[in-house]
């Protein structure tokens, strides 16, 4: 049988689609399954948006697209982000994407070569170490710890910048732990790389919407001193419940765009354009539903931290962004991918172990509280169910 090329043995997987699929497969064998672990909203997407690609359907939206999107999706991205962050934002420099995942894929490529190393969260999302593995970089991982609130230290993020450093990888609010990084860390890892000019940033910036509490989001869009070597990905999935419709966008420098844009082409041609349309609907229509949406989530969370700090040998920090705990559970005398596999069997109950985010989520798993209050509460009862047992 043909092999393919020995770098697909360096590529990973996301197993929060794992879990997902044994959970459907359990669900449609009979069994009541109570889904925590994929990071998908639960709600709909606005009706204003799903209009507007109907209504760019019915008039012939059905062709291909510019491969970087749309001039007028790009514009609105633009606004956009001028309006949230108070930055100037070039359009063309925006290139949409079908996902965000394509602007991280086509950031590594660019920069992961044998010989570089690639800074990236650990616990982090875990297609960042794929691909830094997959392009022949060296993975270095940003370690996160539950003590500063899962949240990155500068000073210690600089230790590892060196020559061979060609990119570095963030992640505010974070997936898997919901941490938010202070202004005052930004601040600092900014004013320490003016000492490594060749190091590019990728920020990722898709849960800048969905904070609780008096957090903000910093955007590296608000530091102009290293825009020329900064790249940005935001997106629709998270925070319009869009995940299906496959859309996202890169804001890139301006050197590095048209490598970018050329990716695009060799790799997708273009994003689909009746969603492009839906796109612009969201960014301009009104934002109630996303509102609504993030107050809802901020209830979910009290109800998950305060009923997993409940269970005996659980310790549940509490989460400053996204939609995810990453409880500890070192206490249950249970290793996360033991846990993982019994709550799903025994309880139905879908989660996601720590290590699939990294070596540093051992002894955590990943709970998603895009899903109903009744549903919460039942799984919190299943878990502390089968831990008495």
């Amino acid at each position: 049988m043909p092999r393919p090329v020995a770098a697909l043995d360096r590529l990973g997987t996301e197993t929060a689609f794992e879990v997902l699929a044994r959970a459907q497969k359990l669900a449609a064998e009979g069994r009541d399954i109570i889904n925590l672990g994929i990071g998908q909203p639960d709600f709909r997407t606005p009706q204003h948006i799903v209009d507007a690609a109907k209504r760019a359907l019915d008039a012939g939206e059905h062709g291909y697209t510019p491969a970087a999107g749309i001039p007028a999706l790009r514009a609105a991205v633009a606004a956009d982000l001028g309006r949230r962050h108070n930055v100037e934002v070039d359009p063309n420099l925006v290139l949409i994407t079908p996902g965000a995942k394509p602007v991280m894929y086509f950031a590594i490529l660019l920069f992961g070569e044998p010989g570089a190393e690639i800074l990236y969260p650990n616990p982090g999302f875990p297609i960042y170490e794929s691909m830094i593995n997959y392009s022949g970089a060296t993975p270095v991982p940003i370690e996160l710890h539950e003590s500063a609130g899962f949240s990155f230290d500068a000073d210690e993020v600089l230790s590892r910048v060196n020559e061979r450093t060609r990119l570095i990888i963030l992640n505010s609010p974070a997936n898997p732990t919901g941490g938010v990084v202070p202004a005052e860390q930004i601040d600092r890892l900014v004013a320490g790389l003016e000492a490594y000019p060749e190091a590019v940033i990728l920020s990722d910036e898709i849960y800048s919407r969905i904070l609780y509490g008096e957090r903000e989001h910093v955007s590296l869009l608000s530091y102009p001193q290293i825009r020329d070597r900064l790249i940005v990905i935001d997106g629709w999935s998270k925070t319009y419940a869009m995940t299906g419709w496959r859309v996202g966008y890169g804001v890139w420098p301006a050197d590095l765009f048209p490598h970018a844009e050329r990716l695009a082409v060799n790799s997708y041609s273009c994003v689909n354009a009746a969603t492009q349309h839906a796109a612009i609907a969201a960014l301009e229509g009104p934002q109630d539903d996303v509102l609504r949406m993030v107050a809802a989530f901020n209830e979910r969370r009290q109800l998950m931290v305060a009923g997993l700090n409940g269970i005996p040998g659980f310790r549940c920090a509490d989460p400053g962004g996204a939609f995810y705990t990453f409880p500890n559970i070192e206490g249950t005398g249970f290793d996360a991918q033991t846990l993982q596999k019994r709550l799903l069997e025994e309880a139905g109950v879908a989660v996601v172990a720590g290590t699939s985010f990294g070596r540093l989520g051992q002894g955590y798993l990943r709970f998603s509280y895009a899903a109903s209050e009744a549903a919460i509460s039942e799984a919190i009862e299943r878990i502390r169910a089968l831990l008495a047992n």
